[in-house]
């Protein structure tokens, strides 16, 4: 059964073991989110050390689905840090492990993701993709609009310079009108 959970204090080691293998399953398959090729498990580990860490100051939420207690995937959001900016955040990594795709698994972390920042007051969120990605279609099918597109702005796993597609979603009354 999928469970999606906002994890806010530092996970079990075997969660932690499944967030490494998460990201270096997702960057194998291609995914455009930092990595041109899959990050060594020591790489692995400093990055979600460094999530966690952004967590606990704060500064970053991270959502897991696990699905019967194995972690499926993951989402992130990145919070303003400029007081005349924390109406606003950054989803970041929506990540589902290659073993899970196709399940409504990427939805549903997005939408539980919007849902905790609407109760924290954020009113609007960006997030980029990479053009033509699956994920595009599921930004759009989840209402986001597309701002624009930025040629040649990621490189990816094959080593081409992507276009990346930026987009908005307006959450609450306190956003401002496009």
């Amino acid at each position: 059964m999928l469970k999606i959970s906002e994890i806010t204090a530092p996970p079990s080691l075997e969660l932690f073991s499944e967030l490494v293998e998460l990201l270096q399953d997702s960057v194998a398959g291609g995914a455009s989110i930092g990595w041109t090729e899959p990050p060594t498990t020591k790489e692995a580990r400093n990055y979600w050390t460094q999530v966690l860490e952004a967590v606990g100051r704060g500064e970053r939420m991270l959502c897991v689905a696990t699905d019967n207690h194995v972690c499926a995937g993951a989402i992130q959001l990145a919070f303003a840090p400029r007081q005349n900016a924390r109406h606003r955040a950054e989803v970041q990594k929506l990540i589902v492990h290659s073993q899970y795709q196709r399940r409504g698994i990427g939805k549903a972390l997005l939408a539980a993701l919007e849902a905790a920042a609407a109760s924290r007051g954020i009113a609007l969120l960006i997030l980029d993709v990479r053009s033509g990605d699956p994920a595009e279609q599921l930004c759009r099918r989840a209402g986001y609009q597309l701002v624009g597109t930025v040629p040649g702005f990621v490189r990816s796993t094959k080593g081409t310079f992507d276009p990346t597609s930026i987009y908005y979603r307006q959450l609450g009354p306190a956003a401002v009108e496009a």
